[in-house]
């Protein structure tokens, strides 16, 4: 219910992470600048989230809502692109202050003590950015409480210049049955 009292739907819902540098309102997709505009209530975007923290929402916002189509949108530069698994599991092992970005990667400057518990959590690293948007949006659709008939997209935002680019891959699985 918006402040006239009349209650609306949802028509989108816009995955993204919370990189300052998203600039959403001049996508260069034409249906996704509709969806992103701020002034359109009728969408719905969350920040910095991966599929498995992700599909409470969507599914909310599907379910009480009324949305009717889904986007997930990697971007370029992004900090996951940083570090692995494994690299962040062997620097909270050596301590859990804050580690420092040189040239040759991450190194830990604390004093300790550290936690082995970093290796058991799967920390959603990105090795690869359009498998990795291909990767969010097949586990969202084959989640059971994804309806079959929404389509979900998958988007690259370029931090560059601005654009928009479509994985075609991604959108292809995750075409809505008809």
């Amino acid at each position: 219910m918006d402040d006239s009292g009349i209650t609306f739907s949802i028509l989108s819902h816009v995955d993204t992470c919370c990189s300052i540098r998203l600039r959403c309102r001049r996508a260069s997709a034409r249906h996704l600048r509709l969806a992103l505009e701020p002034d359109n209530r009728r969408q719905f975007l969350r920040l910095l989230q991966r599929p498995d923290d992700a599909i409470r929402s969507l599914v909310i916002s599907t379910k009480l809502l009324g949305t009717r189509e889904w986007f997930v949108i990697h971007h370029t530069n992004c900090g996951m692109e940083t570090f692995t698994d494994q690299a962040m599991g062997d620097l909270l092992a050596k301590s859990l202050d804050t580690a420092q970005l040189g040239e040759a990667g991450w190194r830990d400057v604390g004093k300790g003590p550290g936690s082995i518990d970093g290796k058991f959590i799967k920390w959603h690293t990105i090795s690869d950015l359009a498998g990795s948007v291909v990767d969010d949006v097949v586990r969202i659709r084959n989640h059971p409480l994804v309806p079959k008939n929404i389509p979900i997209y998958g988007y690259i935002y370029d931090v560059k210049n601005g654009r928009l680019v479509e994985v075609n891959e991604a959108t292809k699985a995750g075409k809505a049955a008809t």
